[in-house]
């Protein structure tokens, strides 16, 4: 067994070779012509991975998915606007907490753990209250629940609202069409299925956007105003000298060969990747015993309810077979279910994800779960 356990959490991730060479590096100026290469070619290729137009504007910060949606919250929103949030989890509460501290007029429409909201009721919610903006989860890291985010981005646009999506657990990984489905705003974090260690907090935004956060009243705190960072992020496009504060020298370098692996192998077949990664994963924890807590599973992570005899003991049982999954997060279930990521560079790796299955199921049963590890396994090798 390897000596370093592997994660198999939903964030951090395992990161590829090529990534971790890129970030085993001695810190450069944040001027030096190399650095600035690299910062824009990590921008010109967001654009890419985000499926986004030369018209929208990418932003990198230090920081982590939280930053991103406070940025967004702050650079968005006025005090007294109505806003709408799609609430499928954790995160969908991290924002309805962000957005009443900034001064909203926070409406919910959410579900109970594990499930979506429908569409109708997001449509009824968006035409009765004519918000200024809707935001909403793409995939929660809470649940493992994934939103019709073209559905929804279609919705707002009915009523000309803003559309601004975390896609912490999903960019990179998850179908996202920006500039097709006219969504607003699009924001992750490096540590997810970007592929990187964390530290950086990541955003595309349209040109209505911009336009919102020239409107605004109050502006945003300035580390986080966007019309700071736009100057300072179009100057590096340009390999041009620029300072605001200064930027993560090492990651960014590292950024630009995640994002590279990405546009190289194609982004429509990551997406496919993911996509059959996961099946392939369901069906080998379905055949082993387990249930899903979610009723609408994304491709990023799989959360799944203790079977009959297990509880959070097997998390430990789990790692001493040499994987680390993580338990449950949501607090009105949180001691019901355990997640598994599968995102990123771990996706090419079938050897991994076998070992996690195996893994899985022997910790299960060590603790006492009513597993069946042979059926998972003979499940996904296909047998």
């Amino acid at each position: 067994m390897p000596s370093t356990p592997l994660l198999m959490i939903p964030g951090p991730i395992e990161i590829s070779d090529a990534v971790f060479a890129a970030t085993c590096v001695r810190p450069a100026s944040h001027l030096a012509p190399g650095f600035k290469h690299a910062f824009a070619g990590a921008l010109r290729k967001m654009r890419t991975v985000w499926r986004a137009s030369a018209d929208h504007h990418p932003f990198v910060v230090a920081g982590g998915g939280t930053l991103a949606m406070e940025a967004a919250a702050t650079n968005l929103v006025d005090p007294g606007h109505t806003v709408l949030v799609v609430n499928t989890g954790v995160f969908g509460d991290r924002m309805v907490e962000m957005l009443r501290r900034r001064g909203a007029n926070v409406l919910q429409v959410g579900a109970e753990p594990g499930h979506t909201v429908p569409l109708a009721e997001v449509r009824n919610a968006l035409h009765e209250h004519r918000p200024h903006a809707l935001f909403a989860t793409h995939v929660d890291t809470s649940t493992g629940v994934r939103v019709d985010v073209a559905g929804l981005a279609g919705l707002a646009r009915e009523v000309e609202a803003l559309s601004i999506f975390d896609g912490v657990c999903a960019t990179g990984a998850e179908v996202f069409e920006m500039a097709s489905w006219g969504a607003d705003v699009y924001l992750t974090a490096s540590q997810k299925a970007i592929g990187l260690p964390a530290g950086l907090a990541l955003w595309m935004a349209s040109p209505r956007a911009l336009e919102a956060r020239r409107a605004l009243n109050s502006p945003p705190p300035m580390t986080l105003d966007w019309l700071a960072w736009l100057p300072i992020l179009e100057a590096y496009g340009r390999e041009d000298d620029a300072y605001f504060s200064t930027p993560p020298t090492t990651l960014i370098p590292a950024l630009d060969v995640s994002l590279g692996e990405l546009v190289e192998e194609g982004i429509d077949a990551v997406f496919a990747r993911h996509a059959s990664v996961a099946a392939r994963m369901r069906g080998a924890f379905g055949a082993m015993g387990l249930q899903s807590l979610s009723h609408a599973p994304a491709n990023t992570i799989t959360a799944l309810l203790w079977p009959n005899g297990a509880d959070g003991r097997a998390l430990a049982a789990i790692r001493d077979r040499g994987v680390i999954v993580a338990g449950g997060l949501h607090p009105v279930v949180r001691s019901t279910y355990f997640r598994v990521g599968h995102m990123g560079a771990v996706t090419r790796d079938v050897d991994a994800l076998r070992r996690t299955v195996e893994a899985v199921g022997e910790g299960l049963r060590a603790v006492g779960g009513e597993v069946d590890v042979a059926a998972g396994l003979a499940a996904f090798d296909g047998v």
